[in-house]
């Protein structure tokens, strides 16, 4: 039975909690230095380093598949440790990422020398890794300065309404942003139910992931994809339909369910929070959120502001442009935010820190996969590549969409994404073009099947975390993938028919 009794939606063994004045102050600080950094780091770029980008190439022929095994160990340590040993990861998932992105560090500078290694690692870190984070971090800052206050009364339609504004809102906020934003609403909305799991888990269908569908905003998978060249509106324009699609099937599916629980439990206990007007608070994140998008939205659009090398590494002054904005919109949202409204909202650090760590981990081992993929035939997963190709050469699409999806279940659906990007080729130009439809296959597989374990998509976890601190209990890992495999799959298996 889902209860509350009075009781904290949100409790500190979910790692989330109320952030001080002075957590807020040292985030808002942290970000002001990243985009200083960035500042400085072009201030003393020296051209002469650009000259040799050539010669600091990495040649992914050369490499073989003993290079992939941290990448492999920090995707399964993910995968892994929060299930078996959670307390462990909680206090040490930062150690976990710097060892193994140390283990691929100090053989690569042994085997390949400084240059390559300096010039591989910064040209990951400046042109992906940091605009990824600060992206991920002004939407979740903006995010948790909006919160709803108020109860509704947890009916079919309340429930099933509650579910298609938060899939709606997730291309615009993120999949955690709206995860985050709408989580407490719907506990307390189904306090007095009898039966609310699959609510619950409709949510983590809808919210925290297929609804992220629609901008490179919604879902970190095609956020990568813009950083490597995809237009902001490819995926509203090609991903729509599908998305739409799926998203009727499962909100018509939670209605008749979840209509038939509620005429099964027949007279309900009196509501430990009973319905009181709904209003929101810290409504000027909205327009922080607004400027957001358009800087995002602005950076795409502009052909080039003039290039800067910083390392060797080739920046576009309009991406710097772009980085800083978001930087000082998350700084506005913590000066303009009450602090009241953050700790209603349990906002915190510790996400964003637990991301920031381990996606620092995670791009820095992907360098030696990025490398071999591109090899395409002649490097070391050519059988990888050979899975995803026709006999005629053409791209299998649907093999795409099922092998992204699969990996996507139970790694993390960014990292996987940008495997099968390259395993295409890495040319947004001719995904776009030619090969829309195997961009679409892998598109639509990292952000679909990243629902399918608790593990595929951050927010997920924080979800099940979340729902369980308030008193009820979510299903275990693989009886969580019962209801998905049982419901998502066969949506899936339509998109393959139809869409694919």
């Amino acid at each position: 039975m889902a209860q509350t009794q009075g009781r904290k939606t949100v409790g500190p063994e979910v790692g989330l909690r109320m952030a001080s004045g002075r957590g807020q102050f040292w985030g808002g600080r942290a970000l002001m230095i990243a985009g200083v950094c960035l500042v400085a780091l072009a201030a003393i770029a020296d051209p002469v380093l650009a000259a040799s980008t050539e010669h600091n190439k990495l040649d992914g022929k050369a490499l073989n598949l003993i290079w992939l095994v941290p990448f492999a160990g920090i995707l399964l340590s993910i995968a892994i440790f929060p299930l078996t040993a959670p307390t462990f990861w909680h206090h040490h998932f930062g150690k976990v990422a710097a060892f193994w992105a140390v283990a691929l560090i100090v053989p690569f500078f042994l085997t390949q020398g400084f240059s390559i290694t300096f010039h591989e690692i910064m040209h990951t870190l400046l042109l992906e890794y940091v605009p990824f984070i600060i992206l991920i971090g002004s939407l979740f800052t903006v995010a948790g300065g909006v919160y709803m206050r108020g109860n509704l009364h947890g009916s079919p339609v309340t429930n099933t309404s509650l579910l298609a504004i938060g899939a709606g809102i997730a291309s615009l906020v993120g999949t955690t942003g709206a995860s985050m934003l709408l989580i407490r609403p719907v506990i307390r909305a189904n306090d007095d139910r009898k039966h609310s799991v699959h609510v619950f888990i409709f949510f983590i269908f809808l919210v925290s992931n297929i609804g992220g569908s629609l901008t490179p905003l919604g879902d970190p998978p095609l956020f990568l994809g813009f950083l490597q060249g995809v237009d902001f509106f490819w995926t509203t324009i090609h991903l729509w339909q599908p998305m739409l699609f799926v998203c009727a099937i499962l909100l018509a599916g939670f209605f008749a369910l979840d209509s038939y629980y509620y005429a099964k439990e027949g007279h309900l206990p009196r509501d430990p929070t009973p319905d009181s007007r709904i209003r929101l608070d810290g409504k000027r994140n909205f327009f922080l959120l607004a400027i957001l998008i358009g800087f995002v939205l602005w950076s795409g659009l502009v052909d080039t502001l003039g290039k800067v090398h910083v390392f060797g590494i080739e920046l576009d002054w309009k991406n710097i442009i772009r980085d800083l904005g978001l930087i000082g919109v998350a700084i506005a949202s913590l000066a303009w935010t009450p602090k009241t409204v953050r700790e209603a909202n349990s906002f915190s650090w510790g996400p964003a820190l637990e991301v920031a760590k381990l996606f620092a981990g995670i791009f820095i081992t992907i360098i030696p996969a990025i490398a071999i993929l591109k090899a395409g035939a002649d490097g070391a997963l050519s059988e990888l590549v050979g899975v995803v190709t026709s006999a005629d050469g053409t791209p299998n699409n649907p093999m795409y969409f099922w092998m992204t999806g699969t990996l996507s279940s139970f790694l993390d659906n960014a990292p996987t994404y940008l495997v099968f990007f390259n395993a295409a080729g890495g040319n947004a130009q001719e995904l776009m073009g030619p090969l829309s439809s195997t961009l679409l296959a892998i598109s639509l597989g990292a952000v679909f099947m990243g629902a399918n374990t608790y593990i595929g998509n951050a927010p997920n976890f924080m979800v099940k975390a979340i729902v369980e601190d308030s008193g009820t209990a979510m299903p275990s890992f693989f009886g969580y993938m019962a209801w998905s495999v049982g419901i998502l799959v066969p949506c899936f298996v339509l998109v393959h028919w139809l869409f694919l």
